[in-house]
């Protein structure tokens, strides 16, 4: 069930497509089984002959109603494409809240700079406010998805995408990473809360409490090869949710030093990337493949 306007002009852009793909397909499901039955294999049924030279009524039928459905499949895919563009920022009556999406081995940091607050396995953002965020990945490629509120969108080890979304309903949802990265790929998943402007507050207020400093020291245990679960072993405190790791922000570039680090111009050593079986363990570790 979409949950904002573009999750509902995706689906109705899948609506539609699928319709007027119908209009070749039909045809054939339905003419198939009727061409068998009219010209089976029988003595004295079914005789067959064919006017081999051209028969215009039937051309027109056979290449026109293919053309014009191709036709009108690009224009909306052209369409679609402007108007669901995840580069544009969305107006609203409220600015946009801002956040910065890493993707870990097997988990989504999200990281609030305006708010000085970061999140793992629970993205919260306003009803009816504009989400702008930046994604990046800070081990392999992945694909970030929440299906009920904005499309697809690939993230990258030391590059940037961008996507935009608007919530326009209260509830929950869930997002995930779609491209398959190793054993914990089926637990990426986090929740998606739309709350109304004074419970997104409170729930900021909330983390601000309850959260531990993400210093480097922190993102280093965070970004090793675990799942969300394995790590909420590690870091959660008490007052924590059990399905969410809450931080607090001392350094506002930290989403920038993750995106740099693969911009010194020398390859990263096994030591500094996170998503191989030596980050974080030490250089006695046996080595394993690079992301």
């Amino acid at each position: 069930m979409p949950l904002g306007p573009v999750a509902h002009e995706q689906k109705t852009h899948f609506f539609w497509a699928t319709a007027l793909t119908m209009v070749a397909v039909l045809p054939v499901f339905i003419l198939v089984p009727v061409i068998l039955f009219k010209y089976r294999r029988k003595k004295g049924k079914g005789i067959y002959a064919p006017k081999w030279e051209s028969y215009g009524p039937l051309e027109v039928v056979m290449w026109g109603v293919p053309f014009m459905v191709i036709f009108v499949l690009s224009f909306m895919l052209w369409r679609a494409t402007i108007a669901l563009d995840p580069y544009e920022e969305i107006e609203g009556v409220f600015p946009p809240v801002q956040v910065q999406v890493v993707g870990l081995d097997w988990k989504w940091l999200f990281i609030y700079p305006d708010l000085k607050i970061a999140t793992v396995g629970e993205l919260v953002v306003p009803v009816h406010t504009p989400v702008s965020m930046i994604l990046t990945s800070d081990t392999v490629m992945q694909s970030f998805w929440i299906a009920a509120l904005a499309g697809q969108i690939y993230v990258m080890p030391g590059m940037t995408t961008r996507l935009n979304f608007i919530a326009t309903k209260n509830g929950k949802t869930q997002g995930e990473n779609t491209q398959y990265t190793g054993k914990g790929f089926t637990e990426q998943k986090f929740d998606v809360l739309i709350k109304s402007e004074e419970d997104f507050q409170a729930w900021v207020a909330q983390v601000r409490a309850r959260g531990v400093e993400l210093d480097a020291q922190t993102y280093n245990r965070l970004a090793e090869r675990s799942t969300r679960k394995e790590m909420q072993k590690q870091l959660a405190t008490p007052q924590m949710p059990s399905n969410a790791l809450y931080f607090t922000i001392a350094d506002p570039e930290l989403f920038q030093s993750i995106v740099m680090r693969y911009h010194s111009g020398k390859p990263l050593s096994m030591e500094e990337q996170p998503g191989t079986v030596k980050f974080g363990q030490g250089e006695d570790k046996t080595e394993g493949a690079q992301p």
